[in-house]
């Protein structure tokens, strides 16, 4: 049942109807009537008995997610009520001619309609139509007034419009809340793992440090960003390779804030970016990985432990194994598939994805015997246990095979974190999982396995990666370089 009441607001009548939503919680929505208070309350009274009757709970949210160039038509109906018949003419030909076309190729929201959305339509008018300043002004005048009227219907809270000029082209929009917007635009347009990734980095450090100084977009300067740089490598203590990454953020956020004109320069083009120590990898040698094998042998971590330093998966990779992928007649194991778990907005969320990392991530590899007969074990057991379990067993993740007992896929923060335990517990030396990749890598390297078919192993998409990483890590073939002209040693 829908009840509703009237109430004066700023000179208008305004229906407050009171219903439930589908899931049974209390909401409320106020209706604008375009009647001013004199005169009247009983067409206001009749209004809100009609709207009362054909009000439907199921939509009443949708006005919120309404494309803005929707909302502007909506808006043209109702403000015909509200002012003369001149300024409804001059809205409604601004509006129709010129604002809802560009609006309607976007898709902004009203909800969710930013400074920067604003700004970028009058740099559109400024660059592609020539529009003169008097014409901007009016653009300004149809735009702010239906913000308005969305400000009084409660379908925002502030005005987006109070904070841009249309003259000067500035926007008085906090460096922050730009971030946050860009973060918002892009959340669609990139893969859930990079957004995770320029989400984590900005909310939780760059927003942070940047919040007390309350820079606008375009007060940013070099010397800002390069302050920010110092206080995370001194005061932070974090590595310049970290550093380096959000330096990434920052001037691909500010690169589009250049590009639709809201900055003149991108600022982090002038900065210097510290400079990277070389990668070098904690690894395992033959000795201490016969050892890790010995301990995890029959134990759910052995799978992870040697697809990482047998054949040098990703954890990615490995979660994402299926049996589609390998083929034991023919004796080849394929990578193909990927399952990786990021957290956006504290919330852990798992992503498949059905190809590598890369192209050359999608790769074949020989299924040696003792691996082909551990999957083959493995395969029995997982049969044996949906027989076991029955309607129990998860049938969710029957094609994927590394999984537990009640057929669920192990998550890949498992792995990480049953692999530390796994050392801890051994006494065995502490290095990170993904240190098993870098160990089958530098004792390919050892064995005389060249730079060419380690990088096809891995699967790294250019040689130079795998040049950069793993040259170091063979101290014996500097030796053999050495006995082979010590002959010319002086005595």
């Amino acid at each position: 049942m829908v009840t509703g009441h009237l109430r004066e607001k700023n000179g208008y009548f305004h229906m407050i109807l009171t219903y439930k939503d589908r899931n049974g919680k209390r909401q409320t929505k106020s209706i604008s009537t375009g009647l001013p208070v004199k005169g009247n309350k009983k067409r206001a009274e009749a209004m809100l008995w009609k709207t009362r009757q054909e009000f439907n709970p199921d939509t009443a949210m949708s006005d919120k997610n309404a494309l803005f160039a929707d909302f502007l038509k909506k808006w043209l109906q109702d403000v015909i009520n509200r002012v003369d018949a001149d300024t409804y003419a001059l809205y409604a030909y601004d509006a129709k001619t010129f604002i809802i076309p560009y609006f309607k190729d976007t898709a902004v929201t009203v909800a969710k309609i930013k400074p920067g959305d604003i700004e970028g339509y009058y740099q559109y008018e400024r660059t592609e139509k020539n529009a003169l300043n008097t014409a901007l002004l009016q653009y300004h005048e149809v735009i702010k007034e239906a913000l308005a009227y969305a400000v009084e219907l409660e379908l925002i809270r502030d005005n987006p419009a109070d904070q841009v000029n249309p003259i000067s082209g500035e926007v008085r929009i906090l460096f922050t809340d730009f971030l946050l917007e860009w973060l918002e635009m892009i959340k669609h347009n990139v893969e859930m793992t990079t957004y995770a990734s320029y989400a984590g980095c900005i909310k939780s450090c760059i927003i942070p440090y940047f919040k007390e100084f309350k820079l606008t977009l375009k007060d940013v300067t070099p010397k800002h960003i390069q302050d920010y740089y110092q206080y995370e490598l001194n005061e932070k203590g974090v590595s310049a390779c970290t550093v380096i990454h959000r330096h990434a953020n920052i001037r691909k956020a500010l690169q589009y804030a250049f590009k639709v004109g809201l900055i003149a320069f991108n600022p982090a083009d002038r900065i210097e970016r510290p400079k990277t120590g070389k990668f070098v990898a904690s690894i395992y040698d033959a000795g201490e990985l016969e050892a890790l094998f010995a301990v995890v042998k029959n134990k759910p971590i052995e799978l992870a432990v040697i697809l990482g330093a047998f054949y040098g998966l990703r954890r990615s990779e490995i979660v994402g194994l299926k049996w589609d992928a390998i083929d034991f007649e023919k004796k080849t194991l394929t990578i193909k598939h990927t399952v990786t778990e990021v957290r956006v907005d504290g919330k852990a969320i798992i992503v498949e994805k059905d190809r590598a990392k890369t192209k050359s991530s999608h790769r074949t590899l020989p299924l040696v015997e003792p691996f082909a007969k551990l999957l083959r074990r493995l395969k029995a057991e997982q049969e044996r246990n949906q027989k076991v379990c029955g309607k129990d067993y998860c049938r969710e993740y029957l094609g994927y095979i590394y999984v537990n007992e009640l057929g669920e896929r192990i998550k890949p923060g498992y792995i990480t974190q049953n692999f530390a335990l796994t050392l801890k517990n051994h006494g065995l030396k502490k290095i990170r999982f993904h240190d098993l990749r870098h160990s089958c890598a530098s004792l390919l390297y050892a064995n005389g396995v060249s730079l060419k078919e380690i990088q096809e192993w891995l699967g790294h998409s250019d040689i130079s990666t795998t040049s950069n990483i793993y040259t170091h890590l063979d101290f014996s073939s500097k030796v053999a370089s050495a006995n082979a002209i010590i002959g010319v040693y002086p005595s």
